[in-house]
């Protein structure tokens, strides 16, 4: 029994080992624009030889951080990438503020992916991210093979744009951290019932200090991108279901159940339609689930790892 038992296990298939998990990496590229140069930031986890990449895209005024508890648990499948839009986090302000806007989000996000020298990833885009998302999956040769879209889809409704306008780049100069994070979970308030610890660590990366005499704390992002996004109040809903019906690869759509920008009709006939995308409502969420939840995280690497 011995010998056979042994024998055995000489012949057992061998189990691959799991990537090992790094730490955050802290990177950058540079990019081109209309009017220049600029640099733009970008946060990488995992197994920096691991060819199954996920990008993370963020929303209007959010940046890269965000996906800091989404990127920790994919990182051991994949090398997780997850940009600051430039304007925001630790990427360059623009000298031109009207460059802001997605010709050239769309540009930089070409960039960076070839400096990852990748063919194909998964992209994971929460509003904002996820319309840049649509832009350069709706393309022939598109180097997106699956997504997931975060609370946006096709349809981007007037009244969550009247919403979102008054506070871009309007933010007062806080004190103190606390004054900060209160602002940000007034503001934010949409995102759910998170936990304190996930509340300040939204604020530590959606802050920095002000130098001078009066100190205190400003917004990360540059405030001028509230004057480029109030140039064109919206006054009616942004169709962009001609982008989404060229979208080809699988697609995850989420929603959160209050959510003033993705309708729930929206998000039915995104699953009919175009890429015919798989659905998942969260409750007690409104714009947009922040993928810091188990359960969102849960489904989110699910869909992922069956590409």
């Amino acid at each position: 029994m011995t010998f056979l038992s042994d024998l055995s296990r000489v012949f057992e298939p061998p189990v691959p080992p799991r990537r090992p998990r790094h730490g955050i990496r802290e990177r950058e590229v540079q990019c081109m624009g209309p009017h220049g140069l600029h640099r733009m930031a970008y946060a990488e986890w995992g197994d920096a030889d691991n060819p199954r990449v996920v990008l993370c895209a963020h929303g209007l005024t959010r940046n890269g951080r965000d996906f800091d508890d989404l990127a920790q648990v994919l990182a051991d499948d994949f090398r997780v990438v997850c940009p600051d839009v430039v304007g925001r986090g630790r990427s360059d302000w623009l000298g031109v503020k009207s460059d802001y806007g997605f010709p050239l989000y769309v540009a930089d996000m070409i960039t960076l992916i070839a400096r990852l020298d990748v063919k194909q990833l998964s992209w994971v885009g929460t509003s904002m991210g996820g319309i840049i998302g649509m832009l350069i999956a709706s393309q022939p040769h598109t180097p997106i093979a699956r997504m997931v879209l975060n609370d946006v889809g096709p349809v981007i409704t007037a009244v969550s744009l009247q919403r979102i306008g008054p506070y871009v780049g309007t933010a007062p100069r806080f004190a103190s951290m606390d004054e900060a994070e209160a602002y940000i979970r007034l503001v934010s308030a949409p995102f759910g019932p998170l936990t304190g610890a996930q509340w300040r660590h939204l604020t530590n990366y959606s802050v920095r200090p002000v130098g001078g005499p009066d100190g205190g704390f400003a917004m990360i992002y540059d405030p001028a991108l509230g004057e480029v996004f109030r140039a064109q109040p919206a006054t009616e809903d942004i169709d962009l279901w001609p982008v989404y019906e060229r979208i080809s690869c699988p697609v995850l759509a989420l929603r959160g159940a209050e959510s003033d920008l993705l309708e729930r009709s929206t998000l039915e006939a995104m699953a009919t339609r175009g890429p015919c995308a798989s659905t998942v409502e969260f409750e007690g969420v409104g714009h947009a689930p922040m993928l810091m939840d188990p359960a969102q995280i849960t489904v989110v690497r699910d869909f992922l790892l069956a590409g």
